[in-house]
């Protein structure tokens, strides 16, 4: 986790200077700009490990700036706003966010969750866990993060991808939402169920592309959701 390079974009300087501050004590190497055009500049200039956007830039929405990085990077992103609308978290989280934090906060809380969300990235392409092919026609490699279906592959967001993978893991057992929400989102976790229901919807969208006559994702109504075994 050392030397891991984190991209800070915040207009407002005084909150980025003890973004920039906690984050150097924890031993990482932040970098701070205060436009989506700057930030988006540093993504050519040198490799970004991780990026904490607020929501609010002058020049751009942080949610816009999340999609544009996405394409082309795969790296963890928390959000940072003022407003604290719930409909704000979950739009957050839908795009694929790793976790979205309200003004006023503290900067060492922000810096836990920057390094516990590292961790899980970490754990998660451990070389001790390789490539596998399940009994439900996926195959999954916790190495590249990368889950492909009937031997085609999947284009998942990160929250996506934790999210079919824990349904992998435990086919056939019912998880609640809440469930669900708690093992994408290791902290902060958004209120409204929505969200779950969203991702489930969009990975229900891209596993019919590849076979529309079997969705092994199931509804149980009143408890949450299974994959077929």
């Amino acid at each position: 986790m050392l030397n891991k390079t984190i991209l800070i974009v915040e207009d407002e300087a005084e909150i980025a200077d003890a973004l920039v501050y906690v984050l150097k004590s924890e031993g990482m190497h932040p970098i701070w700009e205060s436009t989506a055009k700057a930030a988006l500049a540093q993504f050519e200039a040198k490799p970004i490990d991780f990026a904490i956007l607020d929501v609010g830039l002058p020049d751009a929405n942080g949610f816009d700036l999340f999609k544009t990085i996405r394409e082309q990077h795969d790296i963890p992103m928390i959000f940072l706003t003022a407003r604290a609308e719930e409909i704000d978290r979950i739009v957050g989280l839908e795009i694929g966010a790793d976790d979205y934090v309200t003004k006023p906060f503290s900067p060492r809380e922000v810096a836990v969750r920057v390094k516990n969300i590292l961790k899980r990235a970490g754990a998660a392409t451990s070389p001790a866990k390789e490539a596998g092919t399940t009994d439900t026609g996926f195959i999954i490699d916790q190495q590249q993060l990368h889950i492909s279906y009937q031997a085609q592959s999947l284009d998942l967001t990160r929250s996506e991808y934790l999210l079919l993978e824990t349904l992998l893991k435990q086919p056939k057992q019912i998880f609640s939402r809440r469930q669900l929400i708690e093992a994408v989102w290791s902290s902060n976790h958004p209120s409204d169920d929505r969200v779950i229901d969203s991702h489930i919807k969009s990975l229900r969208q891209k596993l019919k592309n590849i076979d529309a006559n079997n969705i092994p994702i199931i509804t149980h109504r009143g408890f949450g959701y299974s994959l077929l075994g």
